[in-house]
């Protein structure tokens, strides 16, 4: 009997291991604690929304590209817009919020780029509302909210349009167009950025689903100077579900001439598309996107880390643009918003691989700003162009002046290179290569011909440098700058001779005596004073992936195995483990591989969404850098995949253990699809 009643259990708590297993495109949080919360981002590579655990509520609305100098550092820094879609709902006459309402459930899904709130207030009504940032529509967010009355209720709901702090000279509009069709209820703001360079706008509208004439009353209310809203009354009896949603649009001068004017067209354009046209689109959209997809199977776990950290990469990306995602994308202010080698190095191989044409956003980006880098190399007495180690809307350096890196890191200059030609290698665009990656590599070539010191053969130093590895700062001879700066002069020769140019010899002469130091042992030195300290972050074994300046697999292995022990384990950023894991697959040590790729993120992932951090307990999700890393990790690692001069080749590698089957579809402009398996 005892051995009965134990199977019966046995398999009940199997049905339930197996019930609970993470969905591959929902992440769900049902234990939502505001003191330890940190949103998930629903954006469409212009407009972020984040979360917020307050009914009604989400914490920012971020536009990409908006800066403007204020507070931290004397440099541009990325601006919050209009909160346009905070609500009130009131019950009764009760208003809805945290301590009010029970079971409050959130779910991001990240197969459709929505985020929905679900909750009850108890005796009275059942609550859902979903968002999204239109995917077809660049400036342009919907909400739908869908209230169950458990009894007969009066609802009453409010659009707020509330100005965040620092902008200024706040000005509230509400107009009314009345159509023979259509009655238009456009609640709109305007406002000046802190030094008044950019104006801000924003506007909203409900959408009702009553035919015309039969839609609730919209009544305006203004507040304060920095707040008003609009709303509507509606009776339902018990059992009676009604629906209703906001569209909204924020726009600036930083990408429209007459933002006020551009933010209400936009949404009337949006409240007349109606919501299925609008969400239609949108799911089309994103059906587009995730035909680029990485299926896992075998770790449910996995499977769902890496769509979401594939849903962030697209989510901050957006085609036809010639903006760049931040470390931190859209989902806040970190980093001031600012374009760092994280989008070259880490962001942009991943995204070039499943979707050229969002990567090619992020190369028009640094070509907008090439003669800015000219500028900046002309200024250090160089030749040819240096970017900036923080750029902004200009291409000018961002870096506050307290941070050594702006004036000396200089190995970004190679990585904007390296992606000009590897933009090509992956689209074989000769036209490109001609217009607009020929003018990159040729200008970074000259930056280092020039930047080199000629010491006599082999000894063409690139010295007084911050490292990859950022503790290592003002150091002669860096192993990932000179490799990346030669790499850089190789890549600008072949590109000339491809588009029947004759390169500068020079070119070669200097690439050929850049020297790479190496200690006693054979190990590649990070710099000429290394001599064994810790590392910030991957900087030698970069060398490996994705330089290929060492391939030989044991010195691959000697350059691994010396510098995975000098990461400290916390308080560094999360990408070097995704690079011990790719070099390890490609070595053919699954354990090894699986271990760093594990812990390459999830020590850093934040509640209630599994959001990564950029360090372990770190509190500035989301990482997209660290998520890029990891993501090239099952590309390029598991996947074996291979950026070469004929286009995406597949090499030997390995899986994790626990992986049976990885998967990898719309790869390359040919959208191929490429599996490993167990």
């Amino acid at each position: 009997m005892q051995k009965h009643i134990l199977l019966v259990f046995t398999l009940s708590l199997a049905g339930l291991l197996v019930f609970a297993q993470p969905d591959p495109w929902k992440i769900t949080a049902t234990d939502i604690q505001p003191s330890n919360y940190y949103g998930i981002t629903v954006a469409n590579g212009m407009i972020g929304v984040v979360s917020s655990p307050e009914p009604f509520k989400v914490k920012d609305v971020v536009l990409a590209g908006v800066y403007d100098q204020y507070g931290r550092g004397r440099v541009s820094n990325f601006i919050r817009s209009f909160n346009l879609l905070n609500m009130n709902l009131e019950i009764d006459g009760s208003r809805v919020q945290a301590s009010n309402i029970q079971g409050l459930r959130q779910e991001l899904n990240m197969r459709e780029a929505s985020f929905t709130s679900s909750f009850e207030v108890p005796g009275k009504a059942t609550v859902t509302y979903t968002y999204y940032a239109l995917r077809q529509l660049p400036f342009t967010v919907l909400m739908d909210v869908s209230i169950e009355a458990k009894k007969d209720i009066r609802i009453t709901a409010s659009s707020v349009m509330e100005a965040p702090d620092l902008l200024k000279d706040v000005q509230n509009y509400y107009n009314e167009i009345d159509r023979p069709h259509v009655v238009l209820s456009l609640l709109t703001s305007t406002a000046k950025s802190p030094t008044g360079k950019l104006q801000l706008c924003a506007s909203n509208s409900f959408l009702f689903n009553e035919p015309h004439g039969k839609e609730p009353r919209v009544i305006h209310e203004m507040w304060d100077n920095n707040m008003h809203l609009m709303k509507f009354s509606q009776q339902l009896k018990g059992g009676e579900t009604y629906h209703f949603s906001i569209a909204g649009t924020s726009i600036t001068s930083a990408h429209h001439d007459d933002p006020l004017n551009e933010a209400e067209r936009l949404t009337i354009y949006a409240r007349l598309e109606g919501r299925d046209r609008l969400l239609q689109f949108h799911h089309q959209a994103w059906n587009r996107l995730w035909e680029s997809d990485v299926q896992i199977t075998g770790d449910p776990q996995a499977q769902q880390d890496v769509h979401s950290m594939l849903y962030h990469l697209y989510s901050f990306t957006r085609e036809g643009t010639a903006l760049s995602p931040s470390p931190m994308g859209l989902s806040g202010l970190g980093y001031n918003g600012h374009v760092f080698w994280d989008t070259e190095l880490w962001m942009y191989p991943a995204v070039l691989v499943l979707h050229p044409e969002l990567a090619k956003s992020m190369v028009e980006y640094r070509f907008q700003r090439l003669e800015a880098a000219r500028r900046n190399a002309f200024s250090k007495g160089f030749k040819g162009a240096m970017f900036p180690w923080e750029s902004a809307e200009k291409g000018v350096e961002e870096t506050p002046v307290w941070a050594l890196s702006g004036p000396f890191e200089h190995h970004i200059t190679a990585c904007v290179a390296i992606a000009a030609w590897n933009y090509y290698r992956v689209t074989q665009d000769k036209d490109w290569l001609r217009e607009k990656g020929w003018p990159l590599l040729s200008a970074t070539a000259e930056f280092w011909a020039s930047r080199v010191e000629r010491n006599g053969p082999g000894h063409y130093d690139i010295k007084n440098v911050v490292a990859a590895d950022e503790w290592a700062e003002n150091v002669d001879n860096n192993a990932f700058t000179n490799a990346a700066a030669r790499a850089n002069l190789q890549y600008a020769t072949a590109a000339a001779k491809l588009l029947g140019l004759t390169p500068d010899p020079d070119w070669l002469q200097v690439a050929n005596n850049i020297p790479i130091l190496k200690m006693a042992d054979g190990v590649t030195q990070e710099h000429a004073t290394y001599k064994g300290e810790g590392i910030k972050q991957a900087d030698v074994n970069l060398l490996s992936y994705p330089l290929k300046e060492v391939t030989e697999p044991a010195a691959v292995l000697r350059d691994l195995e010396y510098y995975e022990q000098r990461v400290p384990d916390a308080g560094t950023p999360a990408m070097t483990q995704a690079v011990f894991t790719t070099l390890y697959a490609r070595l053919g040590n699954k354990e090894k591989a699986a271990k760093w790729f594990k812990e390459s993120y999830v020590p850093n992932l934040n509640p209630p969404f599994r959001v990564i951090a950029e360090t372990k307990g770190g509190t500035n999700p989301y990482f997209s850098t660290g998520a890029g890393g990891i993501v090239q990790s099952v590309l390029m690692g598991f996947g074996g995949l291979e950026i070469t001069d004929k286009g995406i080749v597949q090499i030997k590698s390995v899986l994790p253990p626990s992986w049976k089957k990885l998967t990898i579809t719309g790869v390359g402009v040919q959208k191929k699809t490429f599996t490993v398996q167990q």
